[in-house]
């Protein structure tokens, strides 16, 4: 067996994805939600599916809750859109941080690898980045990435190719 081969031994087909949304505005409904149908899209292309969405403001417990909710509607990767600045809303990250079983410093290399190719410099003042979170003996990984279109496309380019394998190996004993 090649090396590659053996690589993606352990994988899941079809991948439950979840969806939190973060940002007063947008929860208020003063401003339009342009990522969640940006991932209906994407992924409605996929063989995975899109279980769980909701909208959060930028409010610490709140974000924890739909994380945690996410877990009851059976996600294996979520996606949590906003939080990763510097102003002091910016709290998925630090959110995510608390609540992490691992950090996948991986993900948040490459997205500002990318970023910085397409953008320029202010790439590094991103904190995307990816985490293992275990809840009630289930594990899920969770990606937070900016709220913007661009970047939530660029962070599905990332994380589509390997989530069968990410999460057939997050799911081994």
């Amino acid at each position: 067996m090649h090396t590659g081969d053996k690589h993606r031994e352990h994988v899941k087909e079809i991948v439950n994805f979840g969806l939190v949304v973060t940002g007063d505005s947008v929860y208020r409904g003063d401003k339009r939600d342009a990522i969640t149908p940006i991932v209906e899209e994407i992924i409605s292309k996929t063989n995975h599916k899109l279980v769980y969405k909701i909208v959060t403001p930028n409010d610490a417990k709140m974000i924890r809750k739909a994380v945690f909710k996410g877990f009851e509607k059976g996600v294996e990767a979520l996606i949590v859109s906003g939080g990763t600045g510097l102003r002091p809303k910016d709290l998925s990250i630090d959110v995510l941080e608390e609540i992490a079983f691992r950090k996948i410093p991986g993900f948040g290399e490459i997205f500002r690898l990318l970023t910085y190719k397409s953008h320029g410099v202010l790439a590094w003042l991103t904190r995307a980045s990816a985490y293992v979170v275990t809840h009630k003996g289930r594990r899920c990984l969770v990606f937070v990435v900016p709220g913007s279109v661009d970047a939530v496309e660029l962070a599905l380019k990332i994380i589509l190719p390997e989530i069968q394998h990410a999460v057939g190996e997050l799911m081994r004993d």
